[in-house]
């Protein structure tokens, strides 16, 4: 991921890891994009944050969800942005995307707290 960014730069001040609610990060013990983001930004000198980003609802795993249009509400109202992301360039970290639901809906999140630009990059890309 790191190698592709380098290779198809997007201006980013900082790396925001799409997060996951704070019972499923308990269970797993850990947020795979978050885990991604910290790798990445190593690797191209971005800072991760963390804490900007947060889920709200502990909803059904995008997984379990089939339909394009379910899984667009099924993510609908998830997030919150506890912190200033006021003129930031944010790329946003995912591990999956499928319909883009949970990445649409992070960037709308974030754009409405003040992020100048939100551009994204995922992992995998499931179709």
């Amino acid at each position: 991921m790191a190698e592709y960014f380098e290779a198809n730069p997007v201006l980013a001040d900082v790396l925001v890891p799409v997060p996951l609610h704070s019972r499923r990060l308990r269970s797993r013990g850990y947020n795979q994009s978050a885990l991604l983001a910290r790798e990445i930004g190593k690797r191209v000198f971005l800072p991760v944050v963390e804490d900007r980003l947060v889920r709200t609802r502990n909803s059904r795993p995008q997984v379990d969800v089939a339909s394009r249009e379910e899984r667009r509400v099924n993510v609908a109202g998830n997030f919150a942005c506890d912190s200033d992301v006021s003129g930031l360039a944010v790329l946003l970290i995912d591990d999956v995307a499928t319909t883009g639901s949970t990445i649409s809906e992070c960037a709308h999140v974030l754009k409405d707290a003040g992020a100048s630009t939100v551009h994204a990059l995922a992992m995998a890309r499931d179709a």
